[in-house]
């Protein structure tokens, strides 16, 4: 009987870390951007960004089940500053935040594009509340 009792606490266990996981993987931030907004350079930042992005990191930086949403204050800028997305986009970088797995380096990704990239992030960001916080962790 004890081992039932053990069967099913470890079942359970289970079924609340795995619900946990795929609660953290869906519980992206669903954002939808008003382009009327955006300034000319986020305009062309969010063209690359869901041509060469958005099949990891979502339409406009939702995130999906592959990347992590890059509207999240986690990348508010003082944590993430655009130093660290250029490194993350040029270098690659090793999962350190989420379970997404290592990001590896955009070979096709050129200054110009990067830079609207940033800009229309940034730019999103602000109008989803994710600002520059203290940093904390």
């Amino acid at each position: 009987m004890a081992y039932k009792t053990q069967g099913i606490a470890l079942v359970l266990l289970m079924l609340v870390a795995g619900m946990s996981i795929a609660n953290h993987q869906n519980g992206h931030v669903d954002v939808t951007v008003d382009t009327d907004q955006l300034s000319d350079r986020a305009l062309k930042g969010q063209e690359v960004f869901n041509i060469r992005c958005a099949v990891c990191h979502g339409t406009n930086g939702s995130g999906t089940p592959a990347g992590p949403p890059l509207i999240h204050t986690i990348y508010n800028p003082n944590h993430h500053d655009n130093n660290s997305f250029s490194r993350a986009v040029t270098k690659g970088v090793q999962q350190h935040h989420w379970s997404y797995g290592n990001m590896p380096a955009q070979a096709g990704v050129g200054f110009s594009e990067l830079s609207a990239i940033l800009a229309f992030v940034r730019e999103v960001q602000v109008f989803n509340g994710v600002l520059p916080a203290a940093h904390s962790m």
